[in-house]
């Protein structure tokens, strides 16, 4: 029978022991523990990119009990918590945001509690290493079997901070979304999903033109693709990434950089009649 699965998530790097010492403090509490690292390379402080790959990666991973730290406000007010989902897993990181859409990914969230039994951290809590002093600690006395509830009071879902990752404004003829993630490609992820394209501007299908307009400036003529090669190296291209999510690319080419496409810069779709 294998252990139970934790999974890990932080801006860390790899550079610091900051990650290793995470994965030590849960073997020490959970030595039957099977640890997944999602990454620790999300942009520092950047909460945002830290729900997203959450949101990408969690519906692939077995359930479990998920660590996050993406975390700004560390030894400030904000809670430390442990979000339970409708399909069974335990999401754990501080309350910034950061636990929300992955949650919903997963069915929803069930129950919320507050991280605050000093039976389940460590003897000691630092004011800015959270993730070894609590959240791993949680996560493990979770796999172990404690029950939820132990590790502290309930909150009323409602009152978490809300997810960071937009939702694009849908209107008749046009989706008004924004970019909510660059990838290392240079591929930009934008608000939204195809769904979302597709009631604003009717089913797309590949080589349907399309027009993007990009802030207050510049427009880029593009198209509708299913996959990188169904242009020119370097053309741009709309499609649907792997996780159903709109994108901007450009066929083995940097469509960030040759665009400006930067965190947060609006970016509508149209149709697109050339002449």
């Amino acid at each position: 029978m294998p252990g139970p699965l934790i999974s890990l998530l932080s801006d860390f790097g790899a550079r610091d022991p900051s990650a290793a010492i995470m994965r030590g403090v849960v073997l020490g509490i959970a030595p039957e523990a099977r640890i997944v690292d999602i990454s620790h390379e999300v942009h520092k402080y950047a909460i945002r990119d830290g729900a997203l790959l959450l949101w990408c990666a969690l519906p692939y991973l077995p359930i479990g009990f998920h660590v996050a730290v993406v975390d700004p406000g560390v030894g400030t007010a904000r809670l430390p918590i442990a979000v339970a989902t409708v399909r069974g897993d335990i999401l754990i990181g501080p309350d910034n945001g950061l636990l929300v859409a992955a949650a919903g990914r997963l069915g929803g969230i069930a129950a919320v509690h507050v991280l605050e039994s000093a039976a389940h951290r460590l003897p000691t809590v630092s004011t800015s290493f959270h993730g070894r002093d609590i959240f791993a600690p949680a996560a493990a006395h979770l796999a172990m079997g404690v029950a939820l509830a132990d590790l502290g009071r309930a909150l009323d879902p409602a009152t978490i901070v809300a997810s960071p990752i937009h939702e694009p404004e849908i209107v008749p003829g046009e989706f008004r979304s924004s970019v909510v993630y660059v990838d290392t490609f240079g591929n930009v992820k934008l608000a939204g999903l195809r769904a979302d394209l597709e009631a604003a501007l009717g089913p797309v299908r590949p080589g349907d033109p399309l027009r993007l307009q990009l802030g207050a400036g510049g427009e880029v003529a593009t198209t509708w693709q299913t996959t990188f090669g169904d242009v020119a190296p370097g053309a741009t291209l709309v499609y649907e990434d792997s996780y159903g999510r709109i994108c901007v690319a450009a066929s083995q080419a940097d469509a960030a950089r040759a665009h400006g496409l930067v965190d947060d810069l609006a970016v509508s779709v149209r149709r697109h009649n050339p002449d």
